[in-house]
């Protein structure tokens, strides 16, 4: 747990790894900082006008610099190749397989809110169409599809269980957005036209802030959510709870 370094809470299964790569490139930072800064009070000191009144053209000799500058691209291909790009690939690339322990959880940003859109119990994202959009129903999702029936909407209320995968579907109605969850290590940019996948999965319960990481307009300020990270039993209470919500009274 690195929360003493100012980390937030690691609250998701590749959080630790993420975490990893970070404080190795920034002990790198480090080595190359004090370093430089010490090869610099070298060179004031060492070249100073007293002792070389007329100024030299040659430049320093010596093979100190070209060791120092192989040192530091051996030290970023070791970072990138056997931390970096095998992190991506497992994390970023290769998609989970379907899984009928997923969740899967449509998140539709727009200015200057967060709209999510869960399946229902039958596992099928019901018809959307740009035609029914209005403020009563941001998603614009046709009701009278028998997919979409049984599906949960929220606003700026995001909730998962812990220990199953959470696969975000993420996409924009208006301008490019990002969505920033620290705690789960994921941030990733809503595009127009493009619906981008995300997954986790949250080992963690909490409830923590979403934030916009993209300056998208006056009211940016304003372009925030929250997300809960319930216990199994607790999510499954939370959809009984929503889908009794949509039942006729």
């Amino acid at each position: 747990m690195l929360e003493w370094l100012g980390l937030p809470v690691a609250a998701s299964a590749h959080a630790g790894e993420v975490d990893r790569i970070m404080v190795l490139v920034h002990w790198l930072m480090l080595v190359l900082f004090v370093g430089w800064g010490a090869f610099f009070v070298y060179v004031l000191y060492r070249f100073r006008s007293r002792r070389h009144p007329r100024a030299s053209y040659q430049g320093a000799k010596g093979r100190f610099a070209s060791v120092v500058e192989v040192g530091v691209l051996v030290s970023e291909i070791v970072l990138l190749a056997f931390f970096s790009i095998p992190f991506w690939s497992t994390n970023v690339d290769a998609r989970p397989p379907a899984h009928h322990d997923s969740v899967e959880v449509r998140v539709v940003a727009e200015q200057f809110s967060w709209n999510f859109h869960y399946p229902g119990p039958d596992g099928k994202f019901g018809r959307t169409s740009i035609t029914l959009v209005d403020p009563d129903n941001p998603l614009g999702l046709d009701r009278r599809d028998p997919a979409a029936k049984d599906d949960i909407t929220t606003i700026n209320q995001l909730h998962l269980p812990t220990g199953r995968t959470a696969v975000i579907h993420l996409s924009s109605k208006d301008v490019i957005h990002s969505l920033g969850m620290p705690e789960m290590r994921v941030k990733q940019d809503a595009i127009p036209g493009i619906v981008q996948p995300v997954w986790f999965t949250p080992t963690r319960t909490g409830r923590w802030e979403i934030a916009c990481s993209q300056l998208c307009g006056l009211a940016h300020y304003r372009m925030k959510a929250f997300y809960t990270i319930h216990t199994p039993e607790q999510f499954e209470a939370w959809l009984q709870e929503e889908s009794a919500a949509l039942q006729p009274q």
